[in-house]
């Protein structure tokens, strides 16, 4: 209960994202192969991303 009003931080957000784009990008790549590369891309530069904030 305490944890209710808890904000994320950048890096959990970020993680949730690339989540969401690899399941995305998984469920796409049985339908549509161009659009599930363009979410792999952007999961790719999120993990980039994800990267730099664990070594600061």
């Amino acid at each position: 209960m305490l944890g209710l009003f808890k904000k994320k931080s950048k890096l959990e957000k970020l993680q949730g994202q690339y989540e969401k784009l690899m399941a995305d990008w998984h469920r796409l790549s049985t339908t549509n192969r161009s659009e599930s590369d363009k979410k792999y891309a952007e999961a790719q530069r999120i993990l980039e991303q994800i990267d730099v904030l664990k070594q600061d």
